[in-house]
């Protein structure tokens, strides 16, 4: 039977699981419905790909769109739209905006604000705080929630958790997986002093690989206790990693 398709994409060097070939796409109400040898299929439009690659569309899960509060920078609307020409098709927007994402109502204006603006598929994380620790295991299944983020280092309005009472808290206040920013918010307290030695090229000197490893061999050892599955983001120390090696975690 001739298959027929609203779009196909011929002879493109195809990136997939189980490697890169040459494959033809089709595409059939907006989405992937064969990849393979359609040379015996139709489509209302074709596009010859050989020489080019194809990819599927990247998901991000941790982009800073600065709205609302900072829009001056990016908004969703603008955000949304980079991402899209980038091959991003799907992202998890970040708390730290001005009010924090912190409630159910701040998550719905964001979905909100999203409706009918954002170019791709997209939901919002809900940030911790020791005031809506109690309320994390409701809170992370609000359609549109991608999960609780926690910030162990100095961050945006009440977004901080800092020490381990708290965090254990938060550990403890539902089942998803919890996405981690790791710094050690009393080694930053010790070296506030050298960021204000150069501004933003002392960044990585005030935020040093220790203030790094000290908070995800925290997080780690509270994680194990309440039996919660984190995931520490933008692991970049060989100490890091070496340490969530040793402890069972991978890099995904």
């Amino acid at each position: 039977m001739n298959q027929t398709f609203d779009l196909i994409i011929r002879g493109a060097t195809c990136i997939a699981t189980e490697g890169a070939g040459a494959a033809d796409v089709g595409v059939r109400d907006g989405l992937t419905a064969a990849i393979g040898d359609l040379s015996g299929a139709s489509a209302g439009e074709v596009i010859e790909a050989a020489g080019l690659h194809l990819l599927p569309g990247v998901i991000d899960t941790q982009v800073h769109f600065r709205e609302p509060g900072n829009e001056h920078k990016e908004d969703l609307e603008s955000g949304s739209r980079a991402a899209v020409m980038g091959g991003v098709t799907a992202v998890f927007e970040m708390p730290n905006t001005s009010p924090a994402t912190t409630t159910a109502e701040a998550l719905a204006d964001k979905l909100a604000r999203a409706r009918d603006r954002m170019w791709c598929d997209h939901a919002f994380y809900i940030g911790a705080s020791a005031e809506n620790a109690d309320q994390l295991a409701e809170l992370e299944i609000l359609p549109g929630c991608c999960g609780v983020k926690i910030f162990m280092g100095s961050s945006t309005g009440t977004l901080l958790v800092a020490d381990d009472e708290t965090l254990a808290l938060v550990l403890a206040s539902g089942k998803r997986r919890v996405a981690i920013h790791a710094e050690d918010e009393a080694r930053l307290i010790e070296r506030r002093a050298l960021a204000d030695e150069g501004g933003v090229s002392q960044h990585p000197v005030w935020r040093d690989a220790e203030t790094a490893f000290r908070a995800t061999r925290r997080i780690v050892n509270l994680a194990r206790a309440a039996g919660r599955p984190v995931h520490v983001l933008h692991v970049t120390t060989a100490r890091e990693m070496e340490f969530l090696a040793k402890q069972g975690y991978r890099q995904r």
